[in-house]
C-alpha cells in the first residue's frame, strides 16, 4: 500500500500533536515536590481542613500540598482556582480522576471522605495556595 503525500502529511501532523501534547500534559519530576510551603494563620474551618488533609490527602499529596514521589502538589499552579476548580476538588475525591498534568498515575476516589470534609480541605487548600503566591 502506498503512502500519498496529502495522508503523510496527516500522520505527521497528528504525531506532532501527539508529542506536543504529551510535553505539555506532563511535568518534569523536578517540579513535583514543593521546597518550602507557607502556611498561613488558620481560620476553625481551615484547621478542620488541615487535619482532614493530613489524614487523607498528604501521603500521596505532601505535607500542607507540598507534594511527593506519589503525588502532585497542590501548591501549584495547575491548581489555581481558574485552572481547577473547587468542583474538580470535588470530583476528585469522589470520583477520582485520571492523570492529566503528571506521572503519577490515575488518582483513586477517596472514599473515607465526605462533602463537607472536602470542604473544608478545600478552603484549607486555597489558604495555603494564596499564601504561596496562587490564587
Amino acid at each position: 500500500m502506498a503512502i500519498n503525500r496529502n495522508n503523510l502529511t496527516i500522520l505527521v501532523v497528528v504525531v506532532l500533536l501527539g508529542a506536543g501534547a504529551s510535553w505539555y500534559l506532563k511535568t518534569p519530576a523536578k517540579e513535583t515536590v514543593a521546597s518550602a510551603i507557607a502556611v498561613p494563620k488558620l481560620n476553625d474551618v481551615q484547621q478542620a481542613g488541615n487535619v482532614l488533609f493530613d489524614k487523607n490527602c498528604a501521603t500521596c499529596h505532601g505535607v500542607s500540598g507540598g507534594g511527593t514521589k506519589q503525588g502532585p502538589p497542590l501548591i501549584h499552579k495547575y491548581y489555581e482556582p481558574s485552572h481547577h476548580g473547587d468542583d474538580a476538588f470535588i470530583w476528585a475525591a469522589k470520583q477520582g480522576v485520571r492523570a492529566h498534568h503528571w506521572n503519577f498515575g490515575d488518582m483513586p476516589p477517596i472514599n473515607s471522605v465526605s462533602d463537607g470534609d472536602v470542604q473544608k480541605i478545600i478552603q484549607f487548600i486555597r489558604a495555603v495556595q494564596r499564601e504561596n503566591g496562587i490564587s
